[in-house]
């Protein structure tokens, strides 16, 4: 909880749509702890943040928001070929994106999980959306060829992979910056290595994120709760 003497300071405009608030914190904290000014586009929605890892507060509905869109749904991607998909195809499904490598000490592991879970639910409405990322080691240098075919021959991948794309940094393709504003992590938004999981729901809302160490055999509960959701 907050200590006693933090206290924040509302203003609504007229209309009541806005509402910024002004961060006071007690004196032991310095200017640079206070990382920004905090804005939402509904009064519902506040978020506060600080550098501190002790402050850790954030709205992601309101982070969500100011991307512009509301569902991954409002999405178009480049499949591995290099033509567009609207990712809109994929409503009704249940869906789970990953941030795949060819190189790193999870793929084998990974990529068996991830072939099982598709086997066992695609047809019940399970889409597994892989797209691969050379950011983290370098474990992804291959052409989208070369990626594609190591994933169906060695991995017997059946579900979509698509363009090789940036998940962090000014590059990110959008559909990731909209993931991570949807659900951030424990240590912050930034994708923190291949393999991140996140877990979509039917309307594509953003309803869960998972760690590159987190199995996805062990997502197969979540995955099924949303499954059977009419």
């Amino acid at each position: 909880m907050l200590a006693r003497s933090t206290r924040f300071l509302l203003r609504r405009n007229l209309t009541g749509a806005a509402i910024s608030a002004t961060l006071l914190l007690p004196k032991q904290f310095s200017a640079d702890s206070q990382r920004t000014l905090l804005r939402s586009s509904s009064s519902a929605s506040i978020k506060a943040e600080f550098s501190s890892p002790v402050w850790s507060f954030r709205s992601n509905r309101t982070m969500a928001s100011q991307s512009g869109s509301k569902s991954v749904h409002d999405f178009t991607v480049k499949d591995a070929r290099g033509k567009d998909v609207d990712l809109s195809v994929y409503k009704g499904k249940v869906l789970l994106i990953v941030n795949v490598a060819s190189q790193c000490g999870l793929t084998n592991s990974n990529y068996t999980e991830l072939a099982q879970l598709y086997e066992k639910y695609k047809t019940q409405g399970l889409e597994i959306l892989a797209f691969p990322c050379n950011q983290f080691g370098a474990q992804e240098p291959g052409s989208n060829e070369e990626i594609v075919e190591f994933a169906c021959t060695r991995f017997k991948a059946e579900y979509p992979i698509f363009d090789k794309v940036d998940v962090n940094g000014d590059k990110a393709t959008p559909l990731y910056k909209f993931l991570k504003s949807s659900k951030g992590g424990l240590f912050g938004d930034g994708i923190k290595w291949n393999f991140s999981k996140f877990l979509v729901d039917k309307e594509g809302n953003v309803v869960d994120r998972y760690a590159p160490t987190t199995s996805p055999l062990s997502i197969e509960k979540d995955i099924k709760k949303l499954l059977v959701v009419a």
